[in-house]
């Protein structure tokens, strides 16, 4: 099995099994693009990545600690017509 995530848009995409992830990865794990990602890590939705070295890695359990906290309430608030 390989650790690359194909785009999130694809609804079979295989999840890495590390757990470290890339950017790509954690957007991709949850189900999401790497902008709308970067935005959330922006604004403190989603954890900031670790640095090993040179590298930035997300941990898979705090992106689950993170999603769990994001709210449910946009989506009762939402209105259908808004589309």
């Amino acid at each position: 099995m390989t650790d690359l995530v194909r785009p999130p848009e694809n609804a079979d995409c295989p999840l890495p099994t590390r757990r470290g992830l890339n950017r790509v990865q954690a957007a991709g794990y949850l189900g999401i693009g790497a902008s709308k990602f970067d935005m959330l890590v922006g604004d403190g939705r989603m954890p900031r990545a670790k640095k090993i070295d040179g590298r930035r890695v997300w941990d898979k359990r705090a992106l689950d600690a993170a999603f769990d906290r994001l709210g449910e309430d946009a989506l009762a608030d939402a209105n259908p017509w808004d589309d």
